[in-house]
């Protein structure tokens, strides 16, 4: 008996990829609250854009504002989604550390936001991200070292 090789995984077209985050039941708490919406991705250019529908209700804070964690939490949403995309969808990417800049108040209602992987490495996939308002200001930026985990691998 001869032992044959269990052939490659074809790899998922981007199309492929953002039907698979349309369809998705199981999208995690966290992205619900934060009202993600994976909206294209580009494995090329290792990149993502999605949408966060902020709802008052849930993520102001005293000001009237999105409160600064929850634009974090965004930030990071998007790094990692590009992390996974980039990865052909066979990795998850914790965030390992994290830099946020603030520019200016974000408002409920719809933020854009691009997430991007700048290098990936054996080890560490190297992050960067934007987030926009409505009128297309931004409002934050971030830059993250991220660790590259195969799904299988991945312990809960």
């Amino acid at each position: 008996m001869t032992d044959v090789a269990a052939p490659e995984p074809e790899a998922l077209t981007d199309e492929a990829i953002l039907a698979r985050f349309l369809r998705s039941k199981n999208q995690p708490t966290g992205s619900q609250t934060l009202g993600f919406r994976m909206v294209a991705v580009s494995q090329a250019e290792k990149s993502v854009e999605v949408a966060f529908e902020a709802r008052a209700e849930l993520l102001l804070n005293p000001m009237k504002q999105i409160q600064g964690g929850y634009l974090c939490a965004m930030l990071d949403e998007a790094m990692s989604t590009a992390c996974m995309v980039a990865s052909g969808m066979t990795h998850v990417a914790p965030t390992a550390e994290m830099k946020t800049t603030f520019y200016r108040p974000a408002m409920p209602g719809t933020l854009k936001g691009i997430g991007r992987v700048a290098k990936w490495g054996r080890t560490i996939a190297f992050t960067e991200g934007e987030l926009y308002d409505a009128d297309g200001r931004l409002v934050a930026k971030a830059t993250g070292t991220a660790v590259p985990t195969p799904f299988q691998s991945y312990k809960k």
